[in-house]
């Protein structure tokens, strides 16, 4: 309980709540439509970030809280009541391979993919960012050598070793652009998707390229027409894919033709 809200430490802010049986209800309710969404995938992708970590001091052990804790969300407390920490590749090895030891557990059949994200954690500082990035790739080549089932994705070798240029980052220079981001989908859907799969891609990228788009003359016989094929488009998507969550193009062309 901080600041007349309870948190946490596992949780992002979204499930705090003033009453603490709101929140723990909405933490609750988000950890079984995850599992039961687990139960049923075919993939599940790992994106790893950073090796550091912070975790919980004596001084937050004062205000009741558990020593050396680590936590996913620092909720605004008082700095002082964390540490940062570099995490081993042991720990890391064994926490992952846990992991997907337990994901196979509840669901037998999942394919599971490891990535390392192109996102550079310069706060941390342009070395201790490559120590961080370094010790993720040490884990994920030890997994793979311990036998565990996982397929590797090279997303951040595509970004910094392939297009390797600042003019595929955002202006933060931390961030892959829209440019990069693009680049590294088509390569994706190249080397994981079924040639059907591509061509349905395609289809809901016209689907999507049309929904973003603001015409200057809304009124016109041709732009009404075109919000109706596009309905129609949206509509037959929504019922052949079920899975697939086209309500708000559905709801956008709808009221808009």
């Amino acid at each position: 309980h901080l600041n007349g809200v309870w948190n946490c430490w596992n949780h992002h802010s979204i499930f705090s709540d003033i009453d603490s049986e709101r929140a723990l209800e909405k933490i609750n309710n988000s950890i079984a439509s995850a599992h039961s969404f687990l139960k049923q995938s075919n993939y599940i992708v790992l994106t790893l970030g950073s090796s550091f970590c912070y975790q919980l001091t004596d001084e937050a052990q004062l205000a009741g809280k558990k020593n050396g804790e680590l936590v996913a969300n620092c909720h605004r407390a008082p700095a002082s009541w964390f540490t940062k920490k570099l995490l081993s590749v042991d720990w890391m090895v064994e926490r992952l391979g846990s992991c997907i030891t337990k994901l196979r557990e509840i669901n037998p059949s999942i394919q599971v993919m490891v990535t390392v994200s192109p996102v550079r954690h310069i706060r941390d500082g342009v070395q201790e960012n490559n120590r961080s990035k370094a010790r993720l790739f040490e884990t994920i080549q030890q997994l793979e050598e311990k036998g565990f089932p996982i397929y590797y994705f090279p997303a951040y070798e595509l970004v910094v070793d392939v297009l390797r240029d600042y003019r595929f980052y955002d202006i933060d220079l931390v961030h892959p652009n829209f440019a990069a981001t693009e680049y590294v989908i088509e390569q994706f859907m190249k080397s994981c998707v079924e040639t059907s799969s591509l061509e349905l891609a395609n289809e809901i990228k016209k689907l999507r390229t049309a929904f973003r788009h603001r015409p200057q003359h809304r009124s016109t016989s041709q732009h009404k027409e075109f919000l109706q094929q596009m309905f129609q488009k949206a509509t037959q998507f929504q019922s052949a894919y079920p899975f697939l969550d086209f309500s708000a193009e559905v709801s956008y062309f709808s009221a808009e033709s």
